[in-house]
């Protein structure tokens, strides 16, 4: 397959520059989801000499973990819309003969008819401007009776890495209007109802929305790291570098709960969500 045309310009142009953010902080980020990935591999591994599609692959993590489960008869192919990202994915898989990647929207994209047994995504469903053809997008790229395995955050107040530090840092920056939590955002699929809704209307069945608490373990210097680079304070630093500090302070107070030692320990809450074409 070959580099498809990028239809939802917006989130291109969104994730060359985020995406780059996000490269920066590969090693903090494969740490912190170190206990979600394995559930995910396991739900959509088809057997070994599978091929299995990986959506919004990021940096490739998840991609190479499930080509070494196919073994070398199997193929794992990721895609997502992110140019720097798939360059560091491409890279990490120099050396591994049963993987692809493919820059594309995967709501647009000519994925081929039937062309795997199984699809999947780390946390890289949630950002598609129109989730129903999104997901009948990929369907159509999966055979018959094959499998969708995905984890999507579930409520910001459930998760309070990510929730105590942003409303920390709220108070310091500009007053913004309420997301709408039908956007393409982090937590878009935070509502099981609405996730269950996209799968049956783009004609997915046996649809299994189930919590997935994973425990955390990572250390603050990680956590500090990932707050204020990739999170709504990061944003706010890049924007406005002398803000670090105060964004610094009030970042380590929200977490100060959730310490112990020289770690802090959270519960990633998450929802695995299991499905057949």
């Amino acid at each position: 397959m070959t580099d498809a045309a990028i239809a939802n310009t917006d989130q291109a142009a969104h994730w060359s520059e985020a995406g780059q953010v996000w490269v920066e902080h590969s090693g903090p980020l494969d740490r912190f989801l170190d206990n979600v990935t394995p559930p995910l591999l396991a739900a959509a591994f088809p057997g070994e000499g599978g091929r299995v599609l990986d959506i919004g692959c990021g940096y490739g993590s998840t991609t190479l973990e499930m080509a070494r489960r196919l073994g070398p008869n199997g193929r794992c192919v990721g895609v997502d819309i992110s140019a720097p990202m798939l360059g560091l994915a491409r890279g990490r898989a120099a050396e591994t003969a049963n993987v692809d990647f493919l820059q594309a929207d995967a709501q647009t994209a000519d994925l081929g008819r039937e062309a795997f047994d199984a699809a999947m995504s780390r946390f890289g469903v949630m950002f598609f401007e129109d989730p129903d053809a999104a997901f009948a997008n990929i369907r159509r790229a999966i055979r018959a009776g094959g499998r969708l395995a995905f984890v999507a955050w579930r409520s910001p107040m459930e998760n309070a890495f990510f929730a105590a530090p942003a409303m920390a840092a709220a108070a310091l920056l500009p007053t913004a209007p309420a997301p709408d939590p039908d956007a393409p955002g982090q937590f878009a699929f935070a509502d099981a109802g609405k996730v269950r809704g996209v799968l049956e209307r783009s004609g997915w069945t046996d649809i299994a929305v189930e919590p997935l608490d994973a425990p955390v373990s990572v250390t603050r210097q990680d956590a500090m790291d990932l707050l204020l680079g990739v999170g709504p304070a990061g944003a706010a630093v890049r924007a406005e570098p002398t803000l670090k500090p105060k964004l610094t302070e009030a970042v380590t107070q929200a977490l100060e709960p959730y310490r112990d030692g020289d770690r802090l320990k959270v519960t990633a809450a998450c929802w695995l969500v299991t499905a057949k074409a």
